[in-house]
């Protein structure tokens, strides 16, 4: 009776301890799993239909220049003969954002730097006289 007793209560630490294993890893495989997130890449529709790295791709291989970051803006245009998705990402506990570029062919990291709070507002300021002056022209 004492020894059943004892694999008894043996069976029940194993049967738990399993559980507990279990839902342990299944929680571990959410969190991975759950990093979807949902980015607008703006741009011309015709700089779109050229790119031959979809807009998905391009997103996950900037989600993991930048593992804990936030994408906050994502954008796909010509820069330096390139067709590249630039990508804004605000890395937690820093203060501007990094700027990650995707080659839109071949779906390699092109440029990767730190843009300060300063240089990124100015860079805005920037291309939105450069779409105003873009809107002003005859078409």
């Amino acid at each position: 009776m004492h020894s059943t007793r004892h694999l008894l209560i043996a069976t029940v630490v194993a049967v738990s301890s399993f559980a507990f294993a279990t839902t342990s890893s299944a929680q571990q495989t959410t969190k991975h799993t759950m990093k979807t997130t949902t980015v607008h890449v703006k741009g011309d529709p015709k700089l779109k239909a050229e790119a031959k790295v979809s807009e998905a791709d391009a997103i996950a291989t900037a989600e993991k220049e930048v593992p804990d970051g936030k994408i906050e803006s994502a954008e796909i245009e010509r820069e330096g003969g390139k067709l590249v998705y630039s990508f804004d990402v605000k890395a937690p506990h820093k203060s501007g954002v990094e700027e990650v570029q995707v080659d839109a062919a071949t779906g390699s990291v092109v440029k990767k730097e730190h843009e300060s709070a300063k240089a990124e507002k100015a860079e805005m300021k920037k291309e939105a006289k450069a779409m105003k002056n873009e809107s002003k022209k005859p078409k």
